[in-house]
């Protein structure tokens, strides 16, 4: 995840898709849709993918890391850029877009690698090698970086200052914010949290002297739910934001790649950056 100084689309277009043939299986724990069925999508054999429910394209998220998702507090949906997003290539690829329940972040490669539950994973997540010897990704859709919030009151701010024993860091278990404090604020303790939203909010009441996360999250968090909190340091890590998808499932992320390439060419990308950060990325 996460895990932007700058934000960068890279699209390729890829294979065409169409409709085709089904095969039951059940859909393992909780959910939203009404057929647990398996479908493949094809107008060859060539091209064809796998779906858990015919029609329907089924997405797994963390709906704790806003604005890419989260829950709506009226509806107790899910919404997000990341929903937005998902809907469009859904539409192009002729699929309706439906959401399991939030799942934590570090359940969701073991989930999209196992298949069956959900056929992929669109919650601002890294694309990593690590990560991508379990499942496969699409092209990027977006850049980003991390970084460093602190109290505004805090007296330690830069990474050498909050590098220290006694130092408590947070981020969210297993995203690349807590790879990185990890890695480099080795001599603070390094605390990891269910989702970033506990994480900020313990460092807005002194549990924490400082929370690693990404950017674009970090800076919505700051300017909208916690303004006692700010940014002390912005790290240019250089990643990028991929859906992941099962390796069994490859024409998949074929069709997603060419759905992709299409919303960024007829416009449909910008308006859903325009939507959620007020400006094309």
């Amino acid at each position: 995840m996460m895990s932007s100084l700058s934000r960068r689309e890279f699209f390729k277009v890829s294979t065409a898709i169409g409709g085709g043939m089904a095969a039951a299986v059940m859909l393992a724990g909780c959910g939203n849709s009404s057929s647990p069925s398996s479908s493949s999508s094809s107008s060859s054999s060539d091209d064809s993918y796998t779906l858990v429910t015919d029609g329907k394209l089924t997405c797994i998220c963390n709906a704790a890391f806003p604005p890419f998702e989260s829950i709506d507090e009226n509806t107790r949906e899910i919404k997000g850029f990341d929903v937005d997003l998902a809907a469009a290539l859904a539409d192009k690829m002729g699929l309706e877009s439906t959401w399991l329940p939030s799942q934590q972040f570090d359940s969701i490669v073991p989930l999209i690698k196992q298949g069956g539950k959900a056929d992929i994973a669109v919650t601002g997540m890294t694309i990593t090698d690590e990560r991508k010897k379990e499942i496969d990704f699409t092209d990027p859709y977006l850049d980003s970086n991390q970084a460093i919030v602190v109290a505004k009151t805090a007296t330690a701010t830069t990474e050498e200052e909050l590098d220290v024993a006694g130092k408590k860091i947070c981020a969210q278990s297993g995203t690349t914010g807590g790879d990185w404090a990890q890695e480099n604020l080795t001599k603070a303790t390094y605390v990891p949290c269910d989702d970033f939203v506990q994480c900020f909010a313990g460092v807005s009441t002194g549990l924490y002297d400082a929370a690693v996360c990404d950017l674009p999250v970090s800076e919505n968090m700051v300017n909208n739910s916690y303004s006692d909190l700010t940014i002390s340091v912005q790290i240019p890590t250089g990643e990028q934001y991929g859906i992941a998808v099962s390796k069994d499932n490859p024409n998949l992320t074929k069709a997603l790649n060419k759905a992709l390439s299409e919303i960024k060419e007829d416009g449909t990308l910008d308006d859903i950056e325009v939507k959620w950060f007020g400006t094309t990325i």
